[in-house]
């Protein structure tokens, strides 16, 4: 028994030694650059990951200019809903948004020469950046304050750095925007440390010792982040849509439309891994391409089945790009964006179809989908007139000597009854352009 007892003595003591010999963990992750969409998805990964590995704490290396707003709340959510510690290590700005991410972390340390605040929403975009509604300001003052009152900061500190108008004795005067340096913001009970390094940081924080795991964003939240940026998403846009309107306006099945239907996916995947985009987004984007496709091909001319499949489209993509705290500026200014993002689609593709099929590649592109065995036939068209029968745009039906041919038009509009006449034969692709009159058997 006297052995056993020891023994078991012995085990404990070397089970207490190893424990005591573990060194704590804690994630690092940077937050730097732009905030975007694609940034909440990364912080809400390391926060799990370190919850699940038990680690003592995340610290959040904190060096902005700023961003979106909807994607700092994103972020200021996930912080304190957090399973574990969380530390804000400003080195060395956290402005604007970068403001409200670190206001949400349990621990603020600022290293030395650090700047925090600047937060007042602005609607960026097309040159100089323009201020914003009233209702805007209040509700992102409204998320500071409730903010720090939460990590029991100072609120109307926190509200300073957003509104211009709230004025704190010796602190700022109404109509200055407040940003606190360092010393400032240990002053003021912001911030609770000043720490050199990160390390030191930790340190203050009572984390000693600690074992870094630096974590950066995988190759797919990369990608989200490099497909959600406001540039290339309207250029996905851009291409989708010219892609399709090409391929809408030309037989078959080719080229443009596999690029515009590539580029509208990668747009919608993108927003919908940062949960932008959802099914609603995603059903009424096909619900109005399934409108444009029964407009080009069953209704003739171009009414209400087109302009509800325009609308119902462009809410699609403008919906994608808001998020669940977009302010009503940046609601107009995405729209605006999607807008112009359609205009140079339909502009680009008028001058495409219109030039494009001049050239030998426009051609194999945008007409040719390969010789049919009686293309040789075909040739027989060859000068013939006669009257279009439906719209083309550029492709259609025209009656030529009492005969239903399909043809396409030299890439320009022709409505139904004008008179064309074939001006090539390209494969099994019969060629027409508009004329003043037809032959002369038809005219009799």
């Amino acid at each position: 028994m006297r052995m056993l007892l020891l023994a078991l003595a012995l085990l404990g003591a070397a089970t207490g030694a190893h424990a005591q010999d573990r060194r704590p963990v804690v994630y690092v992750a940077p937050i730097e650059g732009i905030i975007d969409l694609g940034l909440a998805p990364f912080v809400q990964r390391v926060l799990d990951e370190a919850a699940a590995a038990g680690a003592a704490a995340v610290v959040l290396e904190v060096n902005t200019f700023g961003g979106r707003v909807d994607a700092a709340v994103q972020i200021r959510d996930a912080l304190l809903n957090a399973g574990v510690p969380t530390v804000a290590y400003v080195n060395r700005r956290a402005i604007s948004a970068g403001a409200l991410i670190s206001l949400a972390a349990q621990h603020l340390v600022m290293a030395p020469g650090a700047t925090i605040g600047a937060a007042a929403p602005v609607q960026a975009g097309g040159g100089e950046a323009q201020p914003v509604s009233e209702k805007t300001v209040s509700y992102v003052r409204k998320e500071f304050r409730a903010t720090a009152e939460s990590r029991k900061r100072p609120a109307l500190i926190a509200e300073a750095m957003v509104d211009a108008d709230v004025a704190i004795r010796g602190v700022i005067e109404k109509g200055k925007l407040l940003t606190l340096t360092t010393d400032e913001a240990l002053k003021h009970k912001v911030a609770e440390f000043r720490a050199d390094t990160l390390q030191a940081a930790l340190e203050r924080v009572g984390i000693k010792d600690a074992e870094l795991r630096r974590v950066s964003p995988n190759w797919a939240e990369n990608v989200v982040r490099f497909l959600t940026h406001p540039v290339l998403s309207s250029l996905l846009v851009t291409i989708g849509m010219l892609g399709i309107i090409i391929e809408l306006r030309t037989p078959g099945f080719g080229v443009a439309g596999a690029i515009g239907v590539g580029a509208l996916a990668a747009f919608f995947w993108g927003h919908w891994l940062v949960q932008l985009a959802g099914w609603g987004e995603l059903l009424l984007a096909v619900g109005g391409v399934a409108l444009l496709l029964l407009e080009f091909f069953v209704i003739p001319g171009f009414g209400f089945a087109g302009i509800l499949g325009i609308v119902a489209l462009l809410a699609a993509l403008v919906l994608s790009v808001v998020g669940s705290g977009a302010t009503p500026e940046f609601f107009m200014l995405a729209a605006g964006r999607m807008l112009l993002a359609l205009l140079v689609a339909l502009g680009a593709s008028l001058l495409l179809l219109r030039f494009m099929p001049r050239t030998p590649f426009g051609r194999r592109l945008i007409l040719d989908t390969g010789l049919a065995p009686d293309a040789e036939e075909d040739l027989r068209w060859l000068g013939k007139r006669g009257r279009a029968t439906t719209p083309l745009r550029p492709a259609g039906i025209a009656d030529i000597d009492g005969e239903r041919v399909d043809v396409v038009s030299d890439g320009e509009l022709i409505e139904p009854g004008a008179p064309v006449e074939v001006t090539r034969v390209d494969g099994n692709r019969i060629v027409v352009r508009q004329t003043t009159h037809t032959n002369e058997k038809e005219d009799a």
